[in-house]
């Protein structure tokens, strides 16, 4: 019988914390211990590696996700592993896994099978409790807001036009859109509100893409919180709560060492969503990875056209490093779905839905390359892939120039992807081409938008509602054409329809409305049904786990 993720962690032989800070060049005083096997590395351990030469970053993204699965994070897992085993000083840096979507359907981030990141219990159910301090942190803005409107409102709020949500680290559908003030004069003014799921807040984005203390709460204070009855904009600034918010997130701003079944170090922090989010873990940490080790190997949520192009169009931007790599993650069962099989059907030999699926991949290298990065396609192999369509998938990428490897990380660890480790290095230290973006902070909201759509996803042209072109003059006028856009997209669909599999051609993208995160430095553009509070399916995983008499879990994946 073969042992699932849970088992296979609880049974992990762990080194103390202590030794993994060792072994990237951290002493005892670098480290504020949660335990025996987690930690958090205090940011004066940055700032003394200061002058030691950065490591190279490589990126690991995917094609485009579907339910038969991909294993993204396994494959980072297990690639961290492979470079221990070639003896290179390599440091993994992951997102933290948000607690709704463990508790829903997609599981956890920290891995799984013999590539995880562990204590995976711990990780998986509250951790150091960063995301629990983003949701105080979003929360105590939220109450100063509707606690300044009560007590006189001072800065001229118009309730109506208050953009700032609170937050829950839940799915919860029914908090989507909620009435608060309810009860009288004595709770405040009766207004409508929402939530957004913890991970959704700006404040999380701020949280990744700050460098130090002072550059969060900068951020926070940039924060846009509401309008007021003429228009102008207020921010958590002008409320008097940056330094409020910013002592709350003291010591979310840490990131956070554990490490692999086979002991590689990993930072694991920050974790906002890629499709309604930029998707990718903490500057911090992923900066602490560059100065600790030769080589830092992270990843950036769901597919390619997501978290890999924000990875690259926003984050490395921000953080003033660029990629050296990229790891495309593909898996037979899931380029089958995309040329047009059923989950139920996987089991079955399909040739020609493979090879008809094999377009999505296709477009992910082609975006990839259009960033001038050299690329490696890992893939994720399963018990049901035949050697029909193993052969035809391999000499596809053959007949293609794209180099690629069997990554079998889940079953055999970090011997599973030593090949896959060789051929990164190989394209590192053979690449001649310079690292491009697809465009420059000056272009227009619009020039911005347009690149992203016709480049990462493909499509032929973009529309805009009423509603999003009233924005985008107004945001003009308030001085935020130059900031980096995020595109908040299904992740089901290189489209904005989640029912568009494979590679959708002459497909027009429509922004329906646009929302300033100026706290982050990037605009949202949201396109679709996107929402930033997802639901619980039918059945939630959560009704699958437990707890025995000794504490132990059950359930958990």
């Amino acid at each position: 019988m073969v042992n699932n993720d849970l088992k296979i962690a609880q049974q992990a032989s762990m080194k103390d914390i202590g030794e993994i800070a060792e072994q990237i060049g951290l002493e005892e005083k670098d480290i504020e211990r949660y335990g025996n096997y987690k930690a958090k590395v205090k940011l004066e351990a940055l700032e003394r590696h200061k002058h030691k030469k950065d490591g190279k970053v490589i990126l690991v993204s995917a094609i485009t996700p579907t339910p038969a699965g991909e294993g993204k994070s396994t494959t980072t897992v297990g690639l961290g592993q492979a470079f221990g085993k070639l003896g290179k000083n390599a440091i993994i840096a992951l997102r933290e896994p948000s607690f709704g979507p463990v508790m829903g359907v997609k599981g956890g981030a920290a891995g799984g099978g013999h590539a995880q990141v562990v204590p995976m219990e711990d990780i998986n159910l509250h951790f150091t409790g960063d995301i629990h301090a983003v949701t105080t942190a979003t929360n105590a803005i939220a109450a100063m807001i509707d606690n300044h409107i009560h007590q006189g409102n001072d800065l001229n709020i118009d309730p109506r036009r208050i953009t700032w949500k609170r937050a829950l680290d839940m799915n919860d559908r029914a908090l989507r859109q909620v009435v608060v003030g309810l009860g009288g004069v004595g709770n405040s003014i009766p207004r409508e509100d929402g939530f957004n799921i913890s991970v959704a807040s700006e404040i999380m984005a701020v949280l990744c893409l700050a460098r130090d203390i002072h550059d969060l709460k900068e951020r926070i204070r940039r924060i846009v919180i509401a309008n007021t009855y003429d228009r102008k904009v207020v921010t958590v600034g002008d409320l008097g709560a940056e330094g409020a918010v910013t002592l709350i997130l003291r010591d979310a701003v840490k990131p956070n060492l554990v490490q692999t079944l086979e002991n590689t170090p990993a930072l694991m922090h920050g974790g906002p969503f890629a499709n309604i989010a930029h998707g990718c873990n903490s500057i911090i940490a992923t900066n602490m990875g560059r100065k600790l080790a030769d080589y830092c190997i992270t990843e950036a949520g769901f597919g390619v056209d997501l978290g890999a192009e924000k990875f690259c169009n926003i984050k490395s931007r921000q953080a003033g490093f660029e990629p050296s790599a990229v790891v495309i993650v593909a898996t037979i069962r899931a380029l089958k779905m995309h040329g047009g099989v059923k989950k139920a059907s996987l089991g079955e030999e399909n040739v020609e839905a493979l090879k008809k699926g094999i377009e999505n991949l296709e477009k992910h290298i082609e975006t990839m390359q259009a960033f001038n990065l050299p690329h490696v396609v890992a893939i994720n192999p399963f018990v049901n892939d035949t050697d029909e369509e193993i052969k035809a998938l391999t000499e596809w990428l053959e007949e293609n120039d794209h180099p690629y490897s069997l990554s079998e990380v889940w079953a055999k660890g970090g011997e599973g992807a030593v090949d896959l480790a060789e051929k990164v290095l190989a394209r590192i230290e053979g690449n001649t081409r310079k690292f491009k973006r697809f465009y420059e902070d000056d272009d227009s909201l619009e020039k911005k938008i347009e690149s992203i759509a016709k480049t990462a996803y493909g499509a032929k042209d973009v529309n805009y509602t009423k509603k999003a072109k009233n924005q985008l003059r107004r945001y003009k006028r308030e001085g935020w054409d130059n900031l980096q856009v995020c595109m908040a997209k299904t992740q089901l669909s290189l489209s904005d329809d989640p029912k568009e599999q494979g590679r959708p051609r002459d497909f027009t993208i429509t922004v329906r409305e646009l929302s300033p995160s100026i706290g982050a430095g990037f605009i949202v553009a949201l396109t679709g049904d996107m929402m930033t509070m997802p639901g619980l399916p039918k059945r939630p995983a959560a009704m699958d786990m437990d707890i025995d008499d000794e504490g132990n879990a059950k359930g958990l994946f």
